[in-house]
Order: C-alpha cells, then structure tokens, then sequence
C-alpha cells in the first residue's frame, strides 16, 4: 500500500477552495466560520493548515462564536500555531462584529419598560466572564441621565454598596434608578442575595425618594426583571 501523501497546503488548494480567493470570487457568505477565522489568522503550520486550525478552534469551543468571543488571548495562545498576534486579530474581529450588533439596535435615551433597560445595557454585560454591577439612573420623563458602574465581581458574584449606589443617584439628582447586573453562567434565576439587596435597595430608595423601579439580570441570552416579575 503507498504511503498517503503529505498534507496540502492552502497554497495548492484549488483557486476557488483558499478562504480568501473563495471570499474574493463568491462573496462573504459563501464562506464557512472556519474559512473566515482562517483569514484571520494567516497561516497555520507545517502540520495543519489555517483552515484546519481555525475547525480545530472552533471545535474546542462547541462551534459557537458567542463562547469564542469570550476567550482571552492567553487562553487563545495554547493553541498550537496561535501566538499573541493572531489571538489578539481573532479578539479585534469578534469585538468589531458585537459592537456591529450594538449600533444595529437604536440607543434609546429613555426607559419605559425592562426590554428598554435590557436593549441599554446589553452591550455593556455581554460576553463578560465576571460579575459587573450597574446602576442607570432616571430623571424626569423616564429620561435616562447616567449609567454607572457600581462594582465588579468574580465569576459568581459581585459586591453593590447601597451607600455607593445612592451617592451616584444623588449626584444626578435622579428621580429613579434601575439596577443591572450579569449572570456569566448564563442561569437567569436571582439568587438569595440578589433577593436580598433588591429589597434593602427598594428600601432605602423609598426613605429617599428615589423610585427603584427594576433590577435586571442579564445574560448572553436574555434577561430577568424583578419588576415584571412582582419581585419589587
């Protein structure tokens, strides 16, 4: 039996096989998700080629884009024929492709309901793999005046000092507040001690008079409001 022959390079694919030739002659849908990562990276190496390591990539993170927008160039880099400069073009361009999705979504400057609050923030949550704790704050007319950040966690929870929290709101002069924070595990059921602060901060905003209206949890793939929920 002959020896199999040596893997081919992309260089001797046929023409309309290479990812950029593909891209060039057929469009940019015409290509697959490992073709265009291919594109990115370059070149592969003498065991593989850019397409072969951009499936193997992919592969490692179950084919989904959201989860490899989530990695780090360290975590990009162990993967043989990655080093920092093609972690960080792979990182640059799924950036470039989220913040497309955020300008596609029209920035509202006023809150009448949680899906307004959810379509605000969502930018600022997304693909996170830490806890971030926000408060936007309310005026007149539902008017939103700031979003801040209050705190920043590990991955299963984050700290939000109530006294924090009403000294932005004061600073503002807000009428209102609504708090977000994010779940990176992707689960949308609060816990105990998201229970516990919604209530201590509804509370004080009442001795206040600074309306909580709604506290959001956030995921990669929704969103849970206390106030649509009765939780309030």
């Amino acid at each position: 039996m002959e020896d199999y022959p040596n893997k081919i390079s992309i260089k001797s694919w046929a023409e309309e096989d290479r990812p950029r030739e593909k891209l060039s002659g057929q469009g940019r849908r015409a290509l697959t998700d490992a073709e265009l990562i291919a594109i990115l990276i370059g070149s592969g190496s003498r065991d593989e080629s850019a397409v072969e390591l951009s499936k193997r990539i992919l592969h490692h993170y179950e084919n989904d884009l959201n989860k490899l927008g989530k990695a780090g160039i360290s975590e990009l880099s162990k993967f043989k024929g990655i080093g920092e400069a093609k972690a960080i073009s792979i990182i640059a361009a799924l950036e470039i492709g989220r913040r497309r999705g955020d300008t596609e979504i029209k920035v509202l400057d006023e809150v009448k309901s949680s899906r307004d609050g959810y379509n605000i923030m969502r930018r600022h949550l997304m693909d996170l793999n830490h806890e971030e704790f926000w408060i936007m704050l309310i005026g007149r007319s539902s008017k939103v005046l700031a979003k801040e950040l209050v705190s920043k966690g590990g991955l299963s929870g984050t700290v939000a000092d109530p006294k924090i929290i009403f000294h932005m709101a004061l600073q503002h002069q807000a009428s209102a507040l609504i708090m977000v924070h994010n779940h990176p595990s992707g689960n949308l059921k609060p816990s105990r001690e998201d229970l516990v602060l919604t209530k201590k901060i509804a509370d004080a905003g009442r001795m206040l008079d600074i309306n909580v209206l709604d506290h959001l949890i956030i995921t990669d793939n929704g969103y849970f409001s206390f106030g649509d929920e009765g939780l309030l």
